[in-house]
C-alpha cells in the first residue's frame, strides 16, 4: 500500500530484527511468511554489516541481489585515542545494554580465570550500559559470583552514562570486550571502543570477524568460551606492545571504513 500510494521506491534498513523475530515464538512463521509475502514491494534493502547481508538473505528468504551493504557508522566527534602507558591497575572494559545474551557473565568467568590460573595480578574489570529490570538479577548474579571469589573489590557497573561519561569511560581501559552469545550484527559499542585506541577482544561470528579483518584492532576467540576469552586478554596484557598496536590500527581503521559519513554516502549510493 505504501508503494502504491505514494509511487515511489521503498526501502528498507536491517540491523537486528532477526532478534525480535526470533522472540515471537509461535507468531514467528506468519511474520516471517508476510515479510516473504511483500518483499516483492520493497527496491532494496540495507544491511549494517557484509555478515547480516548474506544471513538476512536467506532468513527472508529475498534475492541477494536486493540486499545492500552499508556499514554502520560512529560519529567520531571527541574520540581521542587513549594514553599508551598504563594505569595502576590493568582494566578490561564492557560497555553494552547489560543483559545474558550481551555476555557480561562470560566476560566474568574469564576474568576470575584470569585472576585464579594466569597470575594477572590485581587489576580492573569494568562494565556500565543499560539495566533493565528484567536484568537486574542476572547483575547481581555476576557480582554474587565475584564477591565469593573474592574479586568483588576489583569488578564495578557503572549504570548508564552519558556520551561525555562513555569518553571518559572507553579512555581509562587497557583492553575492551562484549561477548554476546548472540550473532551481532553491528557491534557499535565495538566501534567506539577501537576509535578510542583501545583494543578489543570479541567471539568469533556475527560481524565481529568482519570488523577485525578490516581495522586489525583486537583478537578474536572462540564464542561461548571463557578460557579462550581469558586466554586472548591474557596475551594483550603480556604483550604491551602488541595492544598498543593494536589499538594503533583500530583507532586508524574506525576513521577509515567505519564513520558516520562514510555509512551516510553508502546509503546514498543506495537511494
Amino acid at each position: 500500500p505504501l508503494r502504491t500510494a505514494l509511487k515511489c521506491p521503498v526501502v528498507c534498513a536491517m540491523q537486528g530484527e532477526d532478534l525480535f523475530l526470533d522472540g515471537l515464538g509461535a507468531a514467528k512463521s506468519e511474520a516471517l511468511a508476510l515479510i516473504r509475502e511483500q518483499a516483492h514491494n520493497v527496491a532494496a534493502l540495507i544491511a549494517v554489516s557484509e555478515y547480516y547481508g548474506q544471513y538476512m538473505a536467506g532468513y527472508l528468504g529475498v534475492p541477494a541481489e536486493k540486499i545492500h551493504v552499508a556499514p554502520l557508522g560512529i560519529s567520531l566527534d571527541g574520540y581521542q585515542p587513549r594514553s599508551a602507558e598504563r594505569g595502576k591497575f590493568f582494566t578490561v572494559g564492557y560497555f553494552a545494554r547489560v543483559a545474558q545474551e550481551k555476555g557480561l557473565h562470560l566476560l566474568a568467568d574469564a576474568y576470575r580465570i584470569l585472576r585464579r590460573e594466569h597470575g594477572l595480578p590485581e587489576s580492573r574489570l569494568l562494565a556500565a550500559g543499560y539495566l533493565g529490570p528484567e536484568s537486574r538479577e542476572y547483575l547481581a548474579g555476576i557480582e554474587k559470583q565475584m564477591n565469593d571469589a573474592g574479586l568483588g573489590g576489583e569488578f564495578q557497573y557503572q549504570g548508564e552514562v552519558t556520551r561525555e561519561e562513555k569518553l571518559r569511560f572507553l579512555s581509562q581501559l587497557d583492553v575492551f570486550s562484549t561477548p554476546a552469545i548472540y550473532r551481532e550484527p553491528k557491534g557499535l559499542s565495538v566501534l567506539e571502543a577501537m576509535a578510542s585506541g583501545v583494543p578489543v577482544v570479541l567471539p568469533r561470528h556475527g560481524a565481529f570477524p568482519e570488523i577485525i579483518r578490516k581495522t586489525g584492532g583486537g583478537l578474536l576467540c572462540d564464542p561461548e568460551d571463557a578460557r579462550s576469552l581469558a586466554d586472548a586478554i591474557h596475551s594483550i596484557y603480556r604483550d604491551p606492545e602488541m595492544g598498543r598496536q593494536m589499538g594503533h590500527a583500530g583507532a586508524a581503521g574506525v576513521r577509515q571504513h567505519y564513520s558516520v559519513a562514510q555509512s551516510a554516502a553508502h546509503t546514498l549510493e543506495v537511494f
